[in-house]
Parts: C-alpha cells; structure tokens; sequence
C-alpha cells in the first residue's frame, strides 16, 4: 500500500472507530457468547447491524442471506459465521468494473447534494485529482444561489490550474452550464464538472432546475458519458438516505461521494445507501486535504469497518 494510500486508510479506520467498536464488540460477544445458532442469535445480529445504521431492510436482507448459506454450507458453529457476513457485506458494497469510466471518456459529472456536506469541496479535490492524472477539466459554478460557492470553486480552479466558467450571484444556473460546454468543446476538455444549488427547502424549484440542466446537458453536449453524483454527509446517518431519496425524484443518480468519515461517522450508513438505493458509494472524504477523497475499495472499507 502507498505511502498516500496508507494515511489514507488510517484515517478511515480512526473515523469508523466508534462504529467499529459498537459493531465489533457486539458481534465478539455473539460469536462467542452462542454455544449454536438459533434464532436468539440471529435476533441478536440483527439488533447489533441494525445499531450500526445499516438500517432495518439492508440488515434483514444480509441476516437472510446468512441464514441460507448456513443452511446450504451446513454451519453449526456461531465463530463460523463472522467471516461469512464480513465477505458477504464486501461483495454487496463491489463496485464492478466500470464504475470510474466517465474519467476516461469525455463525460459531464454533474455534482449534487444540500448545502454544508462538503460538495464544493468535493468538486475542487475531484478537479486536482483528474488534472494530476492528466485530464483536461472545466469547472461550471453553477450553484450561483449561494454567493460563497462560486468563490470557493474559483480558488479551487486555481489551486488546481483547471478552467472555471461561472456567472454573478443570481444568475441563472443553466447559462452557466450552457456557457460551460462551450467552453469544454472549445478546450476539448476530457471532463467537465459542474456544482449545483443544495436548497432542499423548496423542492419543486430544485427538482425544475435540476431537470433542465440535464435538458441542457443532452442538448448541447450529447454523446458525452453522464455521471450524477450525490454528495452525502457520513455522520448524518439515516438522514443521508433520506436527501439521496429527495433528489433521486429530480434526476437519475450514478453515485455517491460520502463526506466526513473521519468524523464520528455512522459508518454503517455506506452499505445502507448502496444497499437501499442501488446507488454505489464511489468516493469517500476521511478530510480537508486534496489526497483525502478517494475512489471507494468495498474491500478497504469493511476491513477499516470490521478490524480491530
């Protein structure tokens, strides 16, 4: 593991250390407080997985898969089943192999989420990243109802050297992104980027606005690969699942970037979404620093979940 990759990784582990001790404590005394496996034991799981927030149908779905394969593989010892629930918790998170084709193709990633999760940021350290990689990135502002979000993404741009089209507070979003494609046509940028309003409070107006930026998007720049990520706040838990939800009505969603894992985050809430939404988990934020977004590994998440 890189130097990068291992700071990385810590800072992971550090962040899910609350729920890592609930979890991994809990599932130490069923493993080995249950002489068998009945139904006791699995009340039991399912009441520490549920504490997690995992939530209550992703919980019952991997307690119910568990109890097929104790069945089909003949299980008696309660040991046995911890690390058939570590992997099949790994393999529900799996992100499949196209997850991150949008970066190699000439795609729009149109950035979306409520105020204060860390969008904005999310955008500028996705911006650094692809530039470091050797892409050619356009940023559009177009969340101009905030008056802050355009000057963050500008020193972004700037600190990354990448390009940025934005317009005056107030202005309208799809002139904006309009002005935006151009731009990436005219550079022949390889990725074009775009923050959008986070207001919830009126959701018809969000809806309306995201709808005809997508509008936008296949008119003017079609044949592009679309990408619609959805920036979510860790330590929000359940509440996550329900803004996810929310915009999901306004637009098709293709991922999710989940912010503040290095706060006290509920790490549970990641097989949560990918489990209740359908939507993969594919960058994770453990802080302030660029390096601290990261492409999701379901395999480094679990083991920073599960290992003490």
């Amino acid at each position: 593991m890189s130097e990068e990759k291992k700071g990385f990784f810590g800072k992971l582990v550090s962040g899910l250390t609350k729920t890592r001790n609930s979890i991994v404590s809990g599932l130490d005394s069923i493993f080995s407080g249950f002489s068998h496996i009945d139904d006791d034991f699995y009340e039991e799981l399912e009441e520490i997985l549920i504490m997690s927030d995992i939530g209550v149908n992703t919980t019952m779905e991997i307690i119910e898969k568990l109890k097929e394969q104790v069945k089909e593989l003949k299980i008696k010892e309660p040991e046995d089943c911890k690390e058939l629930l570590i992997k099949n918790i790994e393999e529900q998170m799996d992100l499949g192999e196209n997850a991150y084709d949008f970066e190699n193709e000439k795609s729009v990633v149109m950035v979306i989420g409520v105020n204060g999760v860390g969008k904005t940021t999310s955008i500028g350290k996705l911006a650094a990243q692809l530039k470091g990689n050797g892409k050619k990135v356009v940023m559009a502002a177009a969340d101009t109802f905030r008056a802050a979000a355009a000057d963050q993404l500008k020193e972004w741009a700037r600190r990354s050297n990448v390009d940025i089209v934005a317009g005056n507070e107030g202005s309208d979003p799809g002139a904006v992104l309009f002005d935006a494609i151009a731009s990436a046509k005219n550079k022949n940028a390889d990725v074009l980027l775009c923050d959008t309003a986070g207001r919830l409070h009126n959701k018809k107006n969000l809806m309306e606005e995201l709808k005809k930026l997508d509008r936008i998007i296949e008119k003017e720049y079609s044949g592009c690969i679309r990408e619609n990520l959805i920036v979510l706040d860790a330590t929000t838990g359940q509440n996550a699942l329900v803004q996810a939800k929310t915009f999901m009505e306004a637009t098709d969603i293709t991922g999710v970037v989940l912010t503040k894992m290095d706060g006290t985050a509920k790490g549970g809430i990641a097989i949560a979404i990918q489990a209740e939404l359908g939507i993969p988990v594919k960058y994770i934020g453990v802080g302030e620093g660029i390096d601290d977004l990261q492409k999701f590994n379901s395999h480094d998440f679990v083991s920073a979940l599960f290992t003490k």
